[in-house]
């Protein structure tokens, strides 16, 4: 069985709420939900209970997925980063951050920013990675999913919601935030 073949039986399954479809696709793709919550929500305990929710709501719309729109996983993503957003406007976390510094951003180069990320060592990652910490959810959500999850653009828009061209533009802008905050670990 191809692919293809394996994923329709698996919907198939899914559409008639067998345990085994459902317990399947939890195993193929639990751990990148869950990834993905755990980057957006910062309290474990609070990732769970989304986590809970996503396949709950997964589990009750199988119905609406349409394959030709999306793989399963990136349509699993989308629910996952909708349910989050909700969870986070819910509990008045702060989702979208605007920078007061634009002006600041707009004199960084892209040349700049891959030289710093270029070849990373230790130091660099420890530092990337104390750097995301400081980034809003929905912009560390971003940066993760492209770089870590290696979703396309046209994935990361069909789950955010929005048009490639503008996350390649939010990615541009939150890698030099990056950078920024990176600059101002080392001084």
């Amino acid at each position: 069985m191809t692919t293809k073949e394996i994923e329709k039986e698996l919907i198939e399954g899914l559409k008639r709420q067998e345990s085994l479809s459902q317990q399947q696709l939890l195993e193929q793709c639990g751990g990148q939900i869950f990834a993905l919550l755990q980057r957006m929500i910062p309290r474990l305990e609070d990732a769970e209970e989304v986590y809970q929710d996503v396949f709950v709501k997964v589990f009750r719309s199988i119905r609406d997925y349409e394959p030709e729109r999306a793989a399963l996983s990136t349509w699993l993503s989308r629910i996952a980063y909708n349910e989050a957003i909700d969870f986070l406007r819910k509990r008045r976390q702060p989702i979208l951050c605007f920078d007061e510094h634009e002006e600041e951003l707009a004199c960084i180069s892209e040349e700049e920013v891959d030289k710093a990320f270029g070849q990373p060592n230790q130091e660099t990652v420890q530092l990337i990675q104390s750097a995301l910490r400081q980034l809003p959810p929905d912009e560390k959500a971003l940066v993760t999913m492209f770089y870590f999850d290696e979703k396309s653009l046209k994935e990361i828009a069909y789950i955010t919601q929005s048009i490639p061209t503008t996350v390649a533009s939010r990615l541009s802008r939150t890698r030099k935030k990056l950078y920024r905050i990176i600059k101002n670990l080392q001084s």
